[in-house]
């Protein structure tokens, strides 16, 4: 019985050539679109459980109260260390403190090679439950070691056996390996992390971390819970283990009021929730697994709904099918079995077909998503999971028109008094109707999110990018006194300006509190971006000057003096902020005195961080010592010329070190990549969704006209023009998008409004993005529908009048 059914089934489909391809089509592009995405979400979900330990690993992460909310980071002090582990162990199998990723030079021989990497405790390779290719968990027990990953390993030492090798980081630490580790996946958060080094050496080579204090937020620490405790409860253990720690100093009491809470923010969540809001880790990528998810089901729903329609119109060429079988004896279950099994027989073809289409995708796709992802036809559970997907598919696009088809009455079907009804087509519209709804609405969103990329992109950023190059100060490398540099590259004629800077342009190093004003109203001490530059910085970078001027070694008075932007003189309620005195008690001061800044200068805000926010305040100054090296091309020579010049310089006065730098632009348009790439699959969704709906509506105007052949030859015959049968076969398609469209302004205007209320800086919803949408969704209907309804209506009226 089953055989006789598919052999049935197979029969319909090869005598409907194009509504079986039509079908089978639509089906197949929407599941390998279900499957890519299937893929994507995946990874996302799978982030980070490389490690063993993925559920009890956690980083420490601090709180405190700024302005009235909770603001959030992952620094903790030095101070700290010993405090955790002295006093608040019993919860944790590993304690693990850290650098943050440190970009240092390795060199081996004739080898040199610029990768990141950690110094880091010596718990942290069992900890992350590293995969050892040599070597053992304990590497880092000696100080003076240092553990590779495998490709870095290869770089350096090609097929020499790397163990007990000498390897120097930057120019002036030599370490010894002790192990090698498998290269981490791309789904890792530590993927770009290349050596760990030993937490014990950089203490050593660097003692003034020891006198680090409490105020000073610099190092990461990330924790491995014991299998009997849970994370709440360890929280709730360190909440307060800060507070009670430094609430006894008297040089701490500011510190102490912004009530510092120290919580565990588990490795699952380091991913998906990389958005704090008061305490909390509470939004981040995973909101865009949920947009692309949800994009992937409707997608894969619009193909099910053209099965659907395409079924269910078609039901009236297998009205006497159904009555003879029903005369004979089928009963209703029977033929419930045999309209599903010509469902599975399609969506089986399709499942083929889109393993094909996906695994013809998958690099292109990879591209776009800057994914590593591969169709896993090996794994056993892919195969299950695709069983129980073809199952659930085929009965989603089978369940209605089997159960539909199988009601028909066959003594009314045979006797010919059977008709479909004029309320049989309601179904029909209303999943069309919710096909275009669902395009729509994909087109809408599409539209605002590539809106809202280029309306931050476009945002004034207070400064210059073009022809901006960064550079990182490699101090073992370096001078103390860069100006022969500076000579040097200015008198190539392809440099206008150098300037040293504590953070590059396109980012914050050093934020810190401890500031004090006249007419300081606020409640809690609040959180300064603190930058060291030298005088050359405002004509390197292009500063734009509201009022003053900037900082210069040409006056004595300027070692006290600060430059601030916009944001700090709103949040301090200057107006004419020139002269005004700033007090300033933090590390950068002398036995931690308090000090005075004079204000210079203000300037027009610097977005350095991200372009969808309001920057901090921030204040520029003379003292420290810069991380970076900012140089201004010359915008008259090109780029190449200019780059070749520029390195002869440095390999002339720095021969150690390599020039590698960055190019501001590019690394501010990194800022973008998040929302781009989702901007960039929602554009590739919303397309297919729009293709997948004008297939099914081909398929139906393609069978309505060939339904009312007898009634548009006999028109015709009657003096009807092409316009009117145009018009005739038409308008009803025409009617069902517009009210698409009207359905679809408001859902998408809801979503998506809320969408943009993340953001602090963000467009408006223009009401052309509405026209835009449904006029192009009309555009394109009419040229799918007229295509039909031309050829129906310019043809032979006499051919038409003899079919039968």
């Amino acid at each position: 019985m089953i055989k006789n059914y598919f052999k049935i089934a197979w029969r319909n489909l090869v005598r409907n050539k194009i509504y079986s391809a039509i079908n089978i089509g639509g089906l197949a592009v929407g599941m390998a679109v279900a499957m890519l995405i299937g893929l994507w979400i995946y990874d996302e979900l799978s982030f980070n459980t490389y490690h063993k330990n993925y559920d009890r690993i956690a980083q420490v992460m601090q709180s405190q109260n700024e302005k009235g909310e909770l603001r959030t980071w992952k620094m903790v002090t030095f101070p700290y260390i010993n405090e955790i582990k002295t006093n608040y162990s019993e919860n944790f199998k590993h304690i693990v403190a850290s650098t943050d990723a440190v970009e240092s030079i390795l060199t081996a021989g004739e080898n040199k090679l610029t990768k990141k990497g950690l110094y880091i405790e010596k718990e942290a390779p069992e900890m992350f439950g590293l995969k050892m290719l040599k070597g053992s968990w304990t590497g880092l027990n000696d100080p003076q070691s240092i553990l590779l990953s495998e490709s870095t390993s290869k770089a350096l030492f090609g097929d020499k056996d790397p163990m007990a090798q000498t390897v120097k980081i930057d120019a002036d630490k030599d370490v010894k390996v002790t192990g090698v580790y498998e290269d981490l996946p791309q789904n890792t958060e530590f993927h770009s992390i290349q050596y760990l080094a030993s937490w014990e050496y950089f203490i050593t080579v660097n003692p003034f971390m020891k006198a680090k204090k409490w105020d000073n937020q610099a190092l990461e620490m990330f924790v491995e819970i014991k299998p009997e405790t849970d994370f709440a409860k360890a929280t709730a253990h360190i909440k307060n283990s800060t507070l009670n720690a430094i609430k006894g100093f008297d040089d701490m009491k500011e510190e102490a009021a912004n009530n510092p809470q120290m919580w565990l923010n588990p490795m699952k969540n380091w991913h998906l929730y990389s958005k704090f809001k008061n305490g909390k880790a509470e939004s981040g990528l995973v909101e865009y697994v949920w947009i692309v998810g949800l994009i992937g089901f409707f997608v894969l729903l619009l193909a099910c709904i053209n099965f659907m329609n395409l079924s269910t119109a078609r039901s009236e060429k297998r009205v006497k099918e159904v009555g003879i079988r029903k005369a004979i004896g089928s009963r209703r279950g029977q033929l419930v079995r045999q309209f599903m099994s010509e469902s599975f027989l399609v969506v089986f073809i399709a499942f083929v077909l889109a393993n094909l289409i996906a695994l013809l995708s998958l690099k292109g796709f990879n591209n776009l998503a800057a994914k590593e992802l591969t169709l896993p036809l090996t794994n056993g559970s892919f195969w299950l999971f695709s069983l129980v997907f073809i199952l659930l598919t085929g009965f989603l696009s089978g369940s209605y028109p089997a159960l539909y088809l199988s009601s028909f009455q066959p003594v009314k079907v045979l006797k010919g008094t059977f008709k479909i009804g004029k309320f049989a087509s309601i179904p029909r519209k209303i999943l069309v109707v919710t096909q275009f709804t669902v395009s729509v609405c994909l087109i809408i969103c599409t539209l605002i999110i590539y809106r809202q990329v280029l309306f931050a992109k476009k945002r004034p950023v207070g400064y210059s990018r073009e022809g901006l190059i960064l550079l990182p100060k490699l101090y073992s490398y370096f001078p103390k006194n860069l100006d022969v540099l500076r000579t040097e590259l200015k008198n190539t004629g392809v440099v206008e300006e150098m300037a040293e800077s504590q953070s590059p342009v396109t980012g914050v190093l050093s934020a810190n509190k401890g500031f004090n004003w006249k007419g300081k109203n606020l409640d809690k001490d609040v959180s300064f971006a603190t930058l060291t530059v030298s005088p050359e910085y405002a004509k390197t970078v292009g500063w734009q000057f509201i009022e003053g001027r900037n900082l210069s070694t040409e006056f004595a008075s300027d070692s006290s003096a600060f430059v601030i932007n916009e944001t700090a003189a709103k949040l301090m309620d200057m107006k004419n902020p020139i002269g005004e005195t700033i007090k300033w008690k933090s590390k950068w001061m002398t036995n931690n005195i308090q000090q005075s800044f004079t204000v210079i200068g203000e300037i027009k805000d610097m977005v350095m961080e991200s372009p969808y926010e309001t920057p901090k305040p921030t204040v520029f100054f003379l003292k420290g010592e810069p991380n970076f090296i900012n140089i201004k091309i010359n915008p008259i020579v090109s780029t190449r010329d200019a780059l070749s010049k520029i390195e002869a310089v440095f390999k002339k006065l720095i021969p150690a070190a390599p020039f590698e730098y960055k190019f501001a632009d590019e690394e501010y348009a990194k800022k973008f990549i998040d929302v781009e790439r989702i901007s960039k699959l929602t554009n590739v969704f919303a397309i297919l969704a729009i293709f997948i709906s004008l297939l099914g509506l081909f398929g139906l105007t393609s069978f309505v006209a060939e339904q009312r052949t007898k009634e548009i030859g006999i028109r015709k015959v009657l003096g009807a023009s092409v316009t009117n049968l145009w018009q005739l076969l038409s308008k009803e398609f025409i009617v069902l998008v517009v009210i698409s469209c009207f359905i679809a302004a408001p859902i998408a205007y809801y979503f998506m409004s809320n969408w943009l209320q993340k953001y602090t800086y963000h467009t408006e919803i223009s009401w052309w993005i509405f026209a835009a949408a449904g006029g192009g969704a009309l555009f394109i209907t009419l040229l799918t529908v007229s295509y039909q309804a031309i050829k129906a209506a310019v043809a032979n009226p006499v051919k038409s009048l003899r079919t039968e």
